[in-house]
This record gives C-alpha cells, sequence and structure tokens, in this order.
C-alpha cells in the first residue's frame, strides 16, 4: 500500500522535442529502433573545441507552434518547451474551454536557461563598443529559467501553480516530482510539467569540456554516448524538451482521456558528498529508489524496468550499478536496465522529463529501449542493459533516475494503470 491515502496521479499526455525526433511518435520510434543523436555540431564553429560533436535538435521548426514573433522573443529552450507542451496537450486531448483553467499549473525546469541569449547580448556589448544600450529589453526575460512555465500559462491561460525548478541534471525529475505533491495535497486538478534545456553553444561545450566531462570520440560521433561499456569516456551534451500532463485520476476519468501509467512514487535525496562526483556506491541513488518504490506501495521485486540515469561517463554508470545491486538485492539481476542517453545524449534539466517519457512509453508498449554502442563489458557494470536491442517485455512498473551536480537525486517510480 502508498504510504498515505492521497488520490491516484496519472499520465495523459505526452510531448517532445529530442535529438532523435521532433514529436512522440518520431522520438519512441527512434528510440526503438536505436538510432544515435550524436553528430558533428552545427549550432557554432567547434574546430578548436575539445568536443567537436553534440546530440543537436534537427530541423526544429517553431512555426508549428509560435509566430515569427513570438519566437524572437524566445530563447531556444523556451521555444522547444512551448512545443513539447503544445504536443502534449494534444495528445491528451484536452479542450481548456471545458476546464477550470485556475486549477491548471505547470511546472517546466531547466538546468541553465537562456544561455544562447547570453552568448549573442554578451556579443552585442564587447562586439559594439561596449555600451550597455546594444543590450536588447528582452535579455532577461529571455534568459531566466522560469519563463518557459511563464509562457506556457500566458499561451493556454493557466492560472494554477507556476514555477521552474533548478537541480541541474535532475531538474526536471524534481518538476514531475512537485507536481505530484501538488496534485495529492489537492491544490491542482492537472499540472503540464517537464524540463527544457538548449545549451549546445559555446560556453556550454566548452565548460563541460574544461571539467573533462564529454566524450571527445570525435571521429565517431554517433558511438560517442556508450554507458556502462568499458570503453566509455564522457557523457555526449544533448538538447531538447519533455512534457507530460499529469492529472488526478478523477479529472482524467471525468473528460474521458486516455491513460498511459500511474505516477506513483517518488524518491528525492542528496549525497552530501561532493559537487560533481556521486557517493561512492551510490548511497544516494540507494536512497532516493528505495523511497520512490516505497512510496509507490511497492516493494524491489515488483520492478521490472529501470531507465538509469547512465550517463556514460566513469563514475556514474559504476556507482548507478552499484546503487541498483544495493537498492534491489538478487533482483538487480532480473532487472531491465537502459540508458536512453545512449540515443539521446544527456539533455542536463530536460532529461528528467524525457527519460520519464520512454519510461512510460516502455510501460505502456510493453516494449524497452536499448542501451547502444554496448560493446565491451565492464567488470564493474554487470547488469542487464538491454544491449543494443529492443526487447518486448511486459513492465508492471518502473523507475527512472536522474542524478544531477550537487548531489541531487531524484527517481519516479511509474505503474501500470488499474482503473
Amino acid at each position: 500500500m502508498p504510504r498515505y491515502n492521497f488520490p491516484k496521479i496519472v499520465v495523459t499526455g505526452l510531448g517532445a522535442v529530442t535529438p532523435i525526433g521532433n514529436n512522440l511518435q518520431e522520438f519512441w520510434n527512434s528510440l526503438i529502433e536505436g538510432k544515435s543523436g550524436g553528430a558533428p555540431i552545427t549550432k557554432f564553429d567547434a574546430t578548436e573545441f575539445k568536443s567537436q560533436f553534440a546530440c543537436e535538435v534537427k530541423g526544429y521548426d517553431p512555426s508549428l507552434h509560435m509566430n515569427f514573433k513570438e519566437a524572437q522573443r524566445m530563447d531556444l529552450f523556451t521555444q522547444y518547451a512551448i512545443s513539447s507542451a503544445a504536443m502534449a496537450i494534444e495528445d491528451a486531448g484536452i479542450d481548456f474551454e471545458k476546464l477550470d483553467r485556475e486549477r491548471i499549473g505547470v511546472i517546466i525546469g531547466s538546468g541553465i536557461g537562456g544561455m544562447w541569449t547570453y552568448h549573442h547580448q554578451q556579443q552585442n556589448l564587447y562586439e559594439r563598443d561596449g555600451k550597455p544600450d546594444r543590450i536588447s529589453p528582452f535579455f532577461v526575460p529571455m534568459l531566466i529559467s522560469d519563463i518557459a512555465a511563464g509562457h506556457i500559462a500566458i499561451k493556454w491561460g493557466l492560472k494554477g501553480p507556476n514555477y521552474a525548478t533548478v537541480s541541474a541534471c535532475a531538474t526536471s525529475s524534481h518538476s514531475l516530482a512537485d507536481a505530484l505533491m501538488i496534485l495529492q495535497r489537492g491544490d491542482a486538478d492537472m499540472m503540464v510539467v517537464g524540463g527544457s534545456e538548449a545549451v549546445v553553444c559555446p560556453m556550454g561545450v566548452g565548460g563541460f569540456n574544461a571539467m573533462k566531462a564529454l566524450s571527445t570520440r570525435n571521429d565517431d560521433p554517433a558511438r560517442g554516448s556508450r554507458p556502462f561499456d568499458k570503453d566509455r569516456d564522457g557523457f555526449v551534451i544533448g538538447e531538447g524538451s519533455g512534457v507530460l500532463i499529469l492529472e488526478t485520476e478523477e479529472h482524467a476519468k471525468n473528460r474521458g482521456a486516455r491513460i498511459y501509467a500511474e505516477f506513483a512514487g517518488i524518491g528525492l535525496t542528496d549525497d552530501a558528498f561532493h559537487i560533481t562526483q556521486p557517493a561512492p556506491g551510490g548511497e544516494g541513488a540507494v536512497r532516493s529508489m528505495t523511497l520512490a518504490i516505497k512510496d509507490a506501495g511497492l516493494k524491489p521485486e515488483d520492478i521490472d524496468y529501470i531507465n538509469a540515469h547512465g550517463t556514460s561517463t566513469p563514475f556514474n554508470d559504476r556507482n548507478e550499478t552499484a546503487a541498483i545491486r544495493t537498492a534491489f538485492g538478487d533482483h538487480a539481476y532480473k532487472l531491465a536496465v537502459s540508458s536512453t542517453k545512449s540515443m539521446t545524449g544527456h539533455l542536463l534539466g530536460a532529461a528528467g522529463a524525457v527519460e520519464a517519457i520512454a519510461t512510460v512509453l516502455a510501460m505502456y508498449n510493453s516494449k524497452i529501449p536499448p542501451t547502444i554502442n554496448y560493446t565491451t563489458p565492464d567488470e564493474d557494470c554487470d547488469l542487464y542493459y538491454v544491449p543494443n536491442v529492443s526487447i518486448d517485455k511486459k513492465v508492471r512498473a518502473a523507475v527512472s533516475n536522474t542524478f544531477g551536480f550537487g548531489g541531487h537525486n531524484a527517481s519516479l517510480c511509474f505503474k501500470e494503470y488499474e482503473g
């Protein structure tokens, strides 16, 4: 039984803009086909960078969801968020005219916010005589991380709780966790929730290169992201957005919504260990997964699938594997564990939402995406990572992990919906 007598919270809509698909069906098809989003960087000249490739969004058309003037006044991360929200709302079959918009909220997180906006405005300042009047009056509204949530609220007239979360790579998992708690306590009937990121830019790539966090497999970018593989050499930076529609079961049923899954539990912890490295043995991750499963009223052996944080870095993959072994005991070796970052790259603040979507779709379709580029087993990573090819498997319950710099850990637990 769940810890508290809260109403069921369900997932009714999904929308995504990703390096492997600019809509939900493209994204899911690419996941199942094991398609890599890694390719040489096109958004700027990366010739002098240690990492010259990324998982960029390709062929994105903002005009599908906003007019030219609106797009010009939004950073790319906000554009991605608007598009993902529009698709999620359509997927959920929502007619806002029939709903109480004061009972509908928005939480869209971003780990960094409008980094491209900062880049362009700084260029305006220093390349045009250093005069402050060169800075756009839209600089701050385009830059700040909460603006995507604000734009979504304005576009659809949604007047419930509205803000952004920021917790590095755990950002949009915290968005989902907050939305769950808001719905459970009765402060809203529906939440538009997720995350967005667009930092494939000189400072984004350069900063992570300076930390030696990124893969430098420039000669083979499609195989740069290789979670749990012995030859992994860092993560591949990505961009995009994911948005989910969450609502109470009663609200969803009353409007005749299709239900993908139940969002059943959350586990939120911190390592309190190091600003970038995970705690030894994934101690904080053990606690976040254990709490999420308990919150869902489940036992470890009830979980069939884990969408791993799986960054393709030496530290994360080894410690996350150890954490899964500790949290699940012998059942760890019966789990299907995969990292969709092997295909999308690391979407930073958007990772949690995009990977939650992948987890929900795996459950809904009884099909688990693979971990691609898995060629050389690592003795420290000894679980079943669904190597290279997707599998058909019924998923009764699943956990999605995200862990961020600062020691932030967020685990989300989804269950097969039983009406």
